[in-house]
């Protein structure tokens, strides 16, 4: 089995992500992304070692887009069933109270994470069809559900329980599940490594931003708070989503302009965040509206590292001081102003970001705090495919 390779299939809410993986060398055999699921100008990105192929084409839903990947797999390469391939591995963002390990799936797995849908609409759906057409295509390898949620899973009852009445959220499984738990616990592992240091001796700040953004505050290797909660709407602003508003805009909404549930439901994980403020989602396009003078794309961008710096001032509080902080994910990674701005006047509380450093071009781990910043701060790209094939390796070989 050591020699095996594990496809990983991320299969979000607009985008499918997918990687064969040696799960013990950490090489990539290929990887690819489909984007703009739904949309005319759809496009799918398939890396092999042979080249690249580029197509830009219409992709009606998930499932089609899925197809067509096992079509250019088998029509570049070989087919996937030849691939010496061991599991599968999915993301699955949401395992509510019932998931909270790697899990291997059956019928009614698949059925236990469609009911679960309710908590994550955007994703979970998505989700279950990348596991159908998965099984379809490859019937006789194990396929394993990896989730988003298995992280935060021993969040203190203090950090994972909401203030209502505690007889309704235990009917309802209400509580503060957290989300992106594979990549906060790859990306804290790796700034283990990096540092030298033994993951129990650490006070760390994990930030993954992307479309969708989530903070957490680990101390000793454990998750003690993070940003998301039921869902993954509340929290950071995001591309599309809101994070945190007052509970009372959705009454509000309601009773004033008759909106409906699934209306409301719509504005807040759809047209909202970023879009919402500035009309585009992509960090790319709302710093090109900011330098040709946009102001409403200058506020959706004031309003995200508001909200950013917001829970970096709460997370230090709650871990009682922070060693080390880590910007991850395609925002984290790559976008210098939000780095640089989101830790700007902060030198008081022992954190200095070098700006050399900073805008540094590199893809490698890093590190991006001054010399004389009490606090260090690092770049460590995530990799939740590679934390997907050990995990769906781990538990076949358990098996």
């Amino acid at each position: 089995m050591s020699d095996g390779t594990v496809l990983v299939i991320n299969s979000g809410s607009s985008s499918i992500k997918f990687q064969l993986v040696h799960p013990d060398t950490a090489e990539s055999v290929a990887h690819g992304l489909i984007e703009r699921i739904g949309e005319p100008d759809g496009h799918i990105v398939y890396n092999h070692r042979t080249g690249v192929e580029d197509r830009s084409l219409p992709i009606a839903d998930h499932r089609a887009g899925l197809k067509m990947v096992l079509d250019i797999v088998a029509e570049v390469g070989r087919p996937l069933s030849e691939a010496g391939i061991i599991a599968v591995g999915h993301r699955v963002v949401h395992g509510g109270d019932i998931f909270y390990s790697p899990t291997l799936i059956d019928d009614g797995v698949v059925k236990a994470i469609a009911d679960l849908s309710n908590l994550a609409p955007l994703h979970n759906p998505a989700n279950v069809i990348g596991i159908e057409v998965a099984r379809e295509e490859l019937p006789d390898v194990p396929h394993v559900a990896v989730f988003d949620t298995a992280f935060f899973h021993t969040l203190p009852a203090a950090a994972s329980t909401y203030a209502i009445d505690r007889d309704v959220a235990k009917a309802n499984q209400i509580r503060r599940y957290g989300f992106h738990g594979t990549s906060h616990e790859y990306v804290s592992g790796r700034v283990a490594d990096f540092l030298g240091k033994d993951p129990a001796e650490l006070n760390q700040i994990v930030l993954h931003l992307g479309n969708g953004a989530s903070a957490s505050a680990i101390k000793g290797g454990k998750a003690i708070d993070t940003t998301m909660g039921l869902t993954p709407l509340e929290g950071l602003v995001m591309g599309t989503r809101s994070g945190d508003i007052d509970p009372g805009i959705i009454l509000h909404l309601n009773r004033n302009s008759g909106m409906k549930v699934d209306e409301i439901d719509d504005l807040l994980n759809r047209r909202s965040g970023l879009k919402g403020l500035s009309g585009v989602n992509d960090f790319r396009a709302l710093l090109a509206l900011i330098e040709g003078g946009d102001q409403d794309a200058q506020l959706a961008y004031d309003v995200y590292v508001h909200m950013l710096r917001k829970y970096i001032g709460a997370f230090i509080v709650q871990l009682g001081g922070v060693d080390v902080i880590t910007f991850t994910g395609g925002v984290g990674e790559n976008n210098i102003d939000v780095r640089r701005d989101s830790l700007a006047g902060l030198s008081r509380l022992g954190i200095e970001v070098d700006p050399a450093l900073n805008e540094a071009k590199s893809r490698d781990e890093r590190r991006i705090s001054a010399s004389t910043s009490a606090v260090e701060v690092l770049v460590v790209p995530t990799n939740e495919e590679l934390a997907i094939a050990r995990a769906a390796k781990a538990l076949v070989a358990a098996l």
